[in-house]
């Protein structure tokens, strides 16, 4: 069954084999920087697992260029399957492409269901911070992303050439909660 899971070094194993799922290429919603994406060593994990922690506490600052987050490792019967990540607010980047939202699943998990579930889950976690809209984003070719979006209820605001930010067209989407 999905659940949500704060990042934690006792996922470790499962972590790390998730990861190296992906193959050195970008993880959206897993508060890995893309230069660190095919380090699974026990650091990497350490790193993640303090970033997250600190991204969360709205008692701090957030760090140059990021704002308040809530990460979640996706869990399926204790497994890590995937990650997905709440935005408290939104900077420029994050809302023209990032958005409230970014998730990614394990290809070996994909088509069963998890991101749609995660994402209802995180859309909870959004409506008890208090946020009233959470802004969706992905790729305008990812049409699995689309319709896990729409699933939930997402609203196609437009497409946008994201050349700017180093991204292609990026559909972006609203959720009211």
């Amino acid at each position: 069954m999905t659940a949500l899971a704060s990042p934690s070094l006792d996922l470790y194993d499962s972590w790390a084999a998730t990861v190296v799922e992906f193959d050195g290429a970008h993880l959206d919603g897993a508060s890995i920087p893309d230069e660190e994406a095919s380090d699974v060593s026990r650091e990497a994990c350490e790193r993640v697992v303090a970033r997250t922690s600190r991204d969360r506490d709205v008692s701090l600052p957030p760090a140059a260029g990021r704002v308040h987050a809530s990460a979640f490792w996706i869990t399926d019967d204790g497994d890590v399957v995937g990650f997905i990540q709440l935005r408290h607010a939104l900077n420029e980047f994050l809302e023209n492409v990032g958005g409230h939202i970014g998730y990614s699943v394990r290809p070996s998990s994909r088509r069963q269901g998890h991101a749609r579930r995660a994402l209802g889950l995180v859309l909870d976690e959004a409506r008890a911070l208090g946020i009233e809209r959470v802004l969706i984003t992905c790729d305008e070719d990812n049409g699995a992303s689309a319709r896990t979006i729409e699933s939930q209820g997402g609203e196609l605001q437009d497409v946008i050439d994201a050349a700017a930010y180093g991204y292609g067209l990026t559909r972006r989407y609203w959720i009211k909660l």
